[in-house]
């Protein structure tokens, strides 16, 4: 009977554990983002470096005519150097975005992460966000 108790006492700590951080990410995604970076276009991310803190948020809009992503992926990047993950970080990618179109992106893992446009890689649409613990 003790043994069950201790079970289910551990079941229910797990739990509200993963609820409790599920429910932060979806409060942080729904809330206002840390930082607002612009696709342009001039075919840049403005601003084109940011720093944010762990469990906050970086929101792309796009305010240019254009078709653009946000993609730090390195499966898809055309040079490696335009892509940089944390150990521990995975990847993300907007997809298209229309004009108008935002993309927001909760970080979990300190460090640097470097991103690109992958219609404009080669024109350099190139960004980055910092993350401090």
């Amino acid at each position: 009977m003790a043994s069950r108790r201790r079970t289910v006492a551990v079941i229910v700590s797990i739990a509200v554990a993963v609820f409790a951080t599920v429910w932060g990410q979806h409060r942080a995604l729904a809330g206002s983002p840390a930082v607002v970076v612009t696709l342009t276009d001039q075919l840049t991310f403005r601003p084109s470096k940011v720093t944010i803190s762990v469990g906050q948020a970086v929101e792309w809009r796009n305010d240019s005519v254009l078709v653009h992503t946000v993609t730090a992926d390195p499966e898809v990047a055309a040079k490696a150097s335009d892509v940089a993950l944390p150990d521990g970080a995975k990847t993300f990618d907007s997809g298209n975005l229309k004009p108008k179109a935002r993309f927001r992106h909760l970080f979990m893992v300190p460090g640097t992460y470097r991103y690109f446009c992958t219609p404009h890689e080669a024109a350099d649409m190139v960004g980055e966000v910092i993350v401090t613990p």
